[in-house]
């Protein structure tokens, strides 16, 4: 019982992460039809951002706030400049210019940084918390705290500001929107911009455990990716649903099935993503898609 509370808190903290980064991918398709196939290197580039700041010796959460500011603009150029000449372009040159965007993103940061793997500090105590004859790592608590608080900012914006109202209505009816006097590209950017900011705060919990190199990303988007799908792509609330069942779910199956253990834990996403879109494509919590012909 000890060990199943303990895999299921330690699910918690990294489902969400994967919450963190699915919420992001759902806020990008939501506010312009597109996957972002980059999110995953985005997050990792902003790390490093928060990694250089570190070591040049700036408090951790001076670091933490100052890369959420910067990944912030960052997304919101990104869309202006790489996605917007290619809005109304064919959805499979969308899909290259995401993949490309990665492709880039990683090599930059290759070259830069090189491909030596780093430490990143946790800004929570080393020592881990016993309850009973549980132990919890302080970092995992400490994510699932982080998780909670953005996922808390986000929201009271969307729910009651103005800017978060306007944001909704241009991902939901653009055209109306326009009609309203609502500036649905701008819309579209900030959108970006926020997603960004939200895939760098997944890339700082998630490097203290997986440790910092270019690659880092590459699996964690996988299992975004089937939180994103399990929850819906058109959920924001189903996608970290479906980040911490897909936590909680990984450390289980890695734990009490044998002869899958942890080097095969990645094939649980892939099941999931496989399985979902055969039995409801939409998720559990998206709404399907209805096209009149």
């Amino acid at each position: 019982m000890e060990t199943l509370l303990q895999q299921v808190v330690s699910g918690l903290a990294t489902g969400g992460i994967y919450a963190s980064l699915a919420l992001a991918l759902v806020m990008i398709y939501q506010a312009t039809d597109v996957v972002n196939f980059a999110q995953g290197e985005m997050a990792m580039f902003s790390t490093y951002l928060a990694w250089t700041l570190l070591n040049a010796g700036v408090p951790y959460w001076g670091a933490f706030a100052a890369t959420l500011a910067v990944s912030f603009v960052g997304g919101l150029a990104i869309e202006r400049l790489v996605i917007r000449p290619v809005e109304h372009a064919p959805v499979l040159a969308v899909v290259i210019v995401c993949i490309g965007l990665l492709v880039i993103l990683n090599s930059v940061a290759g070259w830069i940084y090189t491909y030596t793997i780093q430490q990143f500090p946790s800004p929570f105590p080393q020592r881990p918390l016993r309850v009973g004859g549980v132990t919890f790592g302080a970092h995992d608590l400490g994510a699932i705290a982080v998780t909670l608080v953005v996922l808390l900012f986000l929201y009271v914006f969307f729910k009651h500001t103005a800017l978060g109202l306007a944001m909704r209505a241009a991902a939901q009816n653009p055209l109306s929107s326009r009609l309203c006097g609502i500036r649905v590209g701008w819309m579209f950017a900030l959108g970006w911009g926020l997603a960004a900011a939200v895939g760098a705060v997944a890339g700082m919990m998630v490097a203290p455990v997986v440790f910092l190199e270019p690659n880092m990303m590459g699996g964690i988007l996988i299992y975004a990716f089937a939180s994103a799908t399990l929850g819906g792509f058109t959920s924001p609330g189903g996608a970290v649903v479906g980040g911490l069942v897909v936590g909680v779910l990984e450390n289980l199956v890695g734990t009490y099935v044998r002869f899958i253990g942890t080097e095969l834990k990645l094939t649980v996403a892939l099941a999931i993503i496989v399985v979902v879109l055969l039995v409801r494509p939409s998720g559990l919590f998206g709404r399907a898609a209805v096209r009149r012909v």
